[in-house]
């Protein structure tokens, strides 16, 4: 009787083994199952279909693969392993992203992105493994131990944030694999931590194949995901990488699980809730989903962020700050881009350089803040008129570039006329109207030029005879230019030649009084006499003289000639200097005059240096700390060419000028022009008011001295009073006469030192 109830329930075992319906069996009949279990199965007769069903199991013993998936499919929930799988897939996705971003940062932003991908880690492994446990279908009652339950979750954080630590360390070239092995370790122990909180009402039995397979899995698999994060460039291995983690983890838990075997014991009144546990798995899953999320939308934002940091680092790097134009770096981009579709397609491409005109009088006389808005204005109308192969950018300062592609001219002329419009219009604000205006010069490839560089260039030429020809705004490109310009550049390099052999010279022209026709004193004018061409006037040789950095050292000459010259004659007259507006630019230009002053012997109160008003302007509050400085040494400060710059009015109240200097425009008007001779008047009552003596330049004719007579002009200068003429000249016309020959005057034959340290610079004037 005992044999048949036996084999009866070894039949019942292989019929309904995962029916919770199976008969119940008394301890000690399950303690003779095992040995009696093959006899008996020999001994009793099978179906064909069962017999079918034992070979598939046999077929499974004996394949790994299909172990593992008849547990998969047989012993779990499938509802439940599909929550697992998208709380293991999201939260691998959010690992990857988190370690990544962890990886490329420093300080404390790396600490705290290796927390998130910690917790992140964490949440996401144990979440996973505890949603699968509840799937499992053991056919026995199981329960959970809430301390070991609570130690898994932990090891799975603290491991996995220190497999991210060792990753990322950066030690070794080995170190991601390292510290993804690690990782892969903590996924292990997390696992077989929650297997032993794991409580069920059977015989469990491992089997070590398995067990060992799902270790070298986990730690294999995670080793290869964060090696792949680690890798170049990182966005193209990601997906890539949180794959492999995924699989880290579900291959993990599926092999270990088809490791562990369960032998029910079923007891009297114990039994598990199905639905309490699929609501428990749910719970976890959401508290899990909610962890992960977190973790990306801090991944997310920080993405967003940088994103946005990087436009904005890259619209700074390309655009123009002010007008918001793309700058000289987008402009050079564009314009070799233009240069390739040209030679491609055949067609052309217009560079347009356009140059403001005044506006520099517009930041001196209404500040740089009304600068700045002036170029805002045009920026946005330049950028609001660009049509399709059009292109606008601020190059620098004043200046803007165009660049036109076209097939028929006329589309180049309608681009002309469009940036003419908006450049002319006048800006208008509730405290003033700018008229702005522009110089335009157009050079065209491949018609004016076959590279870049020299179209750029040609533009430039283009722009600078338009910004000499008030007549014309747009100018294009000619091969005449390139004469203008090599004929420049063979003067400018005669002219340091003509530095090195002491061929300049400096000319004076007498000052006298109006009234009693006195010498007051002679201003010094530097003269170039070219040994091919004679003399050359100085509006040609000074511009090229500040071009090429010459400036300086003629500067220096010209005033230790001038004070040595003054210091040799007698009677005691001053001598005028003129100084560029380079000159306050020089830290060293009062302790140069001291030096210039005693070496010559010359009286400090012999000395007069002229400034024009703009050159005030560029600093006012630094020009007048300079000139305070030189007028305590005693020398005289003239403003020179008083009428034709600001005429600043608040200028003469806050410095003491011992002269003005009016300009000779309103001198050669005077005789016909009421409003010249208005202004003349207006000057010269201005001079009296203040006490500051007041000089007319270029006077030419005798009804001109006549008219300064009449008014109470204090000194003049022009022509009709004396030309300018070399020292030797004033000698034999008895107006001066030379001191015999000392130590103090030996600098009369100094030549312009090649290392001057000044920005003193002689006044561009033909006399």
């Amino acid at each position: 009787m005992l044999l048949q109830v036996l084999a009866g329930s070894c039949l019942a075992d292989h019929w309904f083994s995962d029916s919770l319906a199976r008969q119940r069996l008394t301890s000690d009949c399950k303690l003779f199952w095992s040995p009696l279990k093959c006899v008996l199965s020999r001994a009793v007769l099978i179906s064909p279909a069962e017999s079918y069903r034992l070979r598939a199991i046999q077929v499974t013993k004996t394949n790994p693969m299909m172990t593992i998936l008849d547990c998969v499919v047989d012993k779990h929930n499938i509802w439940l392993l599909a929550v697992a799988a998208t709380v293991c897939a999201s939260g691998s996705w959010a690992i990857i992203c988190l370690f990544e971003r962890a990886s490329r940062t420093t300080g404390l932003q790396r600490a705290g992105w290796h927390f998130l991908s910690a917790v992140a880690a964490g949440a996401a492994i144990w979440c996973t493994h505890f949603i699968a446990m509840l799937a499992y279908q053991p056919g026995a009652p199981v329960s959970f131990d809430p301390l070991m339950t609570i130690v898994s979750l932990l090891t799975a954080i603290v491991g996995a944030g220190a497999g991210f630590l060792v990753a990322a360390s950066s030690a070794t070239r080995f170190a991601p694999a390292i510290g993804g092995a690690t990782v892969g370790i903590a996924i292990a122990v997390m696992h077989y931590t929650g297997m032993m909180a794991y409580r069920v009402r059977g015989i469990i039995s491992w089997d070590t194949g398995y067990l060992f397979a799902s270790v070298v899995l986990s730690v294999v698999l995670s080793a290869l995901a964060i090696h792949l994060v680690a890798q170049k460039p990182v966005r193209s291995y990601k997906p890539l990488s949180a794959g492999v983690f995924f699989l880290a983890i579900i291959s993990l838990h599926f092999t270990g699980m088809t490791a562990f075997q369960v032998t029910p014991l079923l007891v009297d009144n114990s039994f598990s809730n199905p639905a309490a546990m699929q609501a428990l798995a749910l719970a976890v899953a959401t508290v899990a989903l909610v962890i992960v999320g977190a973790g990306l939308a801090s991944y997310i934002i920080d993405d967003s962020v940088r994103t946005e940091s990087l436009d904005r680092l890259r619209h700074m790097a390309l655009n123009d700050s002010l007008t918001g134009l793309p700058n000289r770096t987008s402009f050079a981009d564009r314009l070799d881009h233009e240069i390739d579709i040209a030679n491609e397609t055949g067609g052309k491409v217009a560079l347009i350089g356009i140059d403001l005109d005044r506006f520099k009088e517009v930041n001196d006389l209404r500040g740089h803040a009304v600068g700045d808005l002036l170029l805002g204005k045009l920026g946005a109308r330049l950028a609001a008129v660009v049509q399709d192969g059009e292109f606008v950018a601020r190059t620098g300062g004043d200046e803007f570039a165009a660049i036109k592609r076209y097939a028929d001219h006329a589309q180049l002329e309608d681009f002309l006329v469009r940036l003419e419009n908006v450049l002319f219009e006048p800006v208008r604000e509730p405290d003033f109207d700018i008229a702005p205006g522009a110089s335009l010069g157009v050079a065209i490839y491949p018609d004016n030029a076959s590279t870049l560089e020299v179209l750029i260039n040609n533009a430039d030429l283009a722009m600078y005879r338009a910004k000499a020809d008030s007549t014309h705004h747009v100018c294009y490109y000619d091969q005449s230019m390139d004469d203008i310009v090599r004929a420049r550049r063979s003067l400018a390099n005669d002219l340091r030649v003509a530095i090195d052999k002491n061929e300049l010279e400096v000319h004076y022209q007498v000052q006298t009084s109006v009234s009693t026709n006195q010498i007051r004193g002679f201003e010094a004018l530097l003269r170039w006499n070219h040994p091919e061409r004679g003399y050359i006037p100085p509006v040609e040789f000074i511009p090229l003289a500040e071009e090429s950095g010459l400036i300086l050292q003629l500067g220096e000459w010209v005033l230790r000639q001038a004070c040595a010259d003054a210091a040799s004659w007698s009677p005691p007259y001053k001598v005028a200097v003129n100084l560029s507006p380079a000159q306050f630019a020089h830290a060293d230009l009062h302790s140069l005059i001291i030096e210039v002053l005693m070496s010559s012997g010359l009286p400090a109160n012999r000395l007069e240096l002229e400034l024009t008003e703009s050159t005030i302007f560029q600093d006012k509050e630094r020009s007048f700390s300079v000139l305070r400085q030189i007028k305590a040494l005693g020398v005289n400060i003239a403003l020179d060419d008083f009428g034709t710059g600001y005429s600043s009015l608040d200028m003469l109240r806050y410095f003491p000028f011992d002269k003005i200097k009016l300009d000779r425009s309103f001198i050669h008007e005077a005789e016909g022009n009421l409003q010249a001779k208005s202004i003349i008047r207006a000057v010269l009552a201005l001079g009296k008011s203040l006490e500051i003596p007041v000089l007319a330049e270029g006077i030419e004719t005798e009804g001109q001295l006549e008219l300064l007579g009449d008014e109470g002009c204090d000194e003049a200068q022009g022509f009709l009073l004396g030309r300018p003429i070399p020292i030797g000249q004033l000698v034999e016309s008895g107006r001066i006469s030379l001191n015999a020959p000392t130590e103090s005057t030996s600098g009369t034959e100094r030549k312009p030192s090649p290392q001057a340290k000044t920005d003193i610079a002689p006044k561009s004037r033909i006399a």
